[in-house]
């Protein structure tokens, strides 16, 4: 078997390799490091002497090997050496795939962790990331994810958490796992800082993990609702960013390089929630996203639809986010002025401050109006604020564009008064003024330890600035 057809049935064997391990040995720390040993074993030994008869039993046999040699180094653990090694022997067939995913899903987003350990203990043991891939969706330096980790799997070890959830407590954290999938796949969609735009292995892992729960869960409406957002919006990358490093707008995407075939899938999926379950916040985001998707040209947009949508949307789960997405729709149907009217009140509702798609949507909404130089400012602000440097492209882009259009000095740069309103240097500061408000963190996984919501970071699904 090539080597590039190894590494997905690793992937597929490794939860079933992990929960056997837990089942047998309640240590997910010890069990997880051991697992992820024996992964590393058969990447290097699988390619040069063929893949064994029973794949699952060499990973459960190496890995409980392994578990011996790391409890031999603690000698008050010797009884336990012992049971590993007479358990050597094991099944020729794994359990329920299906089932191992499930309850490592809820294990990991057990409610004793907060919501950075859940994601990152997620990714580690149901995603194959290493700690440097997780470390650097988190932003963070690796030797402090590789802590965060440790404490977690820690914490799960101290608490004596059961692996196996029961159908109760499986009842409450369903909303923590399709949060984290949801965080884990928003950063995919939109990375949070670097040169490109896309972290696919991130989409990739967040739909396939999610399509793993729907088929354990396909009456629960959120669930469905989720996958179905998901698809829609993943539908949708090779129009919006062909080479990885560039944005384009919704609206000047080329939608004939749209995943057909994900649409049909997504909106499907969407149209049946919607037709049996009691409404949730994915289902209406889905809900949003097909709308997009079924409009073969960006005019055919049903922007009436999609306002009652983002007030559904507001009124299950008001944020500043979705307010924000719902400025952009009111100005697509009642034009700029009243979009811009809109964002005045909502800055009154909201603390917005630090969020750049808000100078973002503004810019927007003052070209709308004509006021192409106002706009300008706006645009080279929100550049200022985002860390994707495929958004700062396309944010610059749209200033200097603007720039050119009314004679303006290209040079021309931003800065920000006293009250954190961005001016232009050799202006005064009365100009284009925002009042300072309170910071809002919007990294999706960096903010889950912070005051304000992980969900602030939604996906665009109005999508009209980077969109």
């Amino acid at each position: 078997m090539p080597g590039q057809q190894i590494e997905p049935l690793l992937r597929e064997l490794a939860v079933s390799v992990l929960r056997g391990l837990i089942r047998k040995y309640h240590d997910f720390d010890s069990c997880e490091d051991a697992m992820q040993e024996a992964l590393i074993a058969a990447t290097v030994e699988w390619p040069r002497e063929g893949i064994p008869a029973n794949p699952y039993g060499w990973l459960l046999t190496v890995s409980s090997r392994r578990l011996i040699e790391i409890w031999r180094k603690d000698g008050s653990r010797r009884r336990r050496e012992e049971a590993v090694a007479a358990s050597l022997i094991v099944a020729t067939e794994a359990v329920s795939d299906a089932d191992d995913t499930l309850d490592l899903l809820y294990h990991c987003c057990h409610p004793a962790l907060n919501a950075s350990a859940q994601v990152a203990l997620t990714l580690r043991a149901l995603g194959g990331l290493t700690t440097a891939e997780i470390a650097a969706a988190f932003l963070i330096p690796e030797p402090t994810m590789a802590q965060r980790i440790s404490r977690a799997k820690q914490r799960i070890r101290a608490t004596g958490l059961q692996i196996a959830a029961s159908p109760e407590a499986r009842s409450e954290r369903t909303p923590s796992v399709l949060h984290v999938l949801y965080l884990i796949f928003t950063e995919g969609h939109t990375a949070s800082s670097g040169k490109r735009l896309y972290r696919v292995d991130l989409t990739d892992e967040a739909i396939r993990l999610e399509r793993q729960l729907h088929q354990l869960l396909p009456n629960d409406g959120e669930v469905t609702g989720l996958l179905a957002l998901m698809l829609l919006i993943e539908a949708r990358r090779e129009a919006r960013s062909p080479d990885g490093s560039t944005v384009i707008p919704l609206g000047n995407q080329d939608r004939t390089r749209w995943n057909t075939s994900l649409i049909a899938e997504g909106t499907t999926l969407i149209s049946q929630s919607l037709s049996k379950n009691r409404l949730g916040p994915y289902q209406v985001q889905a809900a949003i996203a097909a709308v997009h998707d079924q409009a073969s040209q960006a005019e055919d947009t049903d922007w009436d639809e999609i306002v009652q949508l983002y007030d559904l949307l507001l009124a299950l789960t008001p944020s500043p986010t979705v307010a924000l997405n719902r400025t952009i729709a009111v100005a697509m149907t009642c034009g700029a002025q009243i979009g811009l009217q809109t964002l005045a009140q909502l800055q009154t509702e909201y603390r917005l401050s630090d969020l750049h798609r808000l100078e973002a949507v503004r810019a927007h909404l003052l070209e709308m109006a004509g006021d192409a130089q106002a706009a300008q400012i706006y645009y080279r602000a929100a550049a200022r604020r985002t860390s994707s440097i495929p958004e700062q492209r396309h944010l610059l882009a749209k200033a200097h564009t603007l720039t050119q259009s009314i004679g303006h000095d290209q040079s021309l740069t931003i800065r920000r008064n006293p009250g954190n309103s961005p001016v232009i240097d050799g202006q005064n500061d009365g100009g284009f003024t925002e009042p300072g408000l309170q910071h809002l963190e919007v990294n999706p996984l960096t903010c889950c330890e912070g005051t304000v919501s992980a969900g602030e970071r939604s996906l665009p699904t109005s999508e009209m600035i980077t969109e």
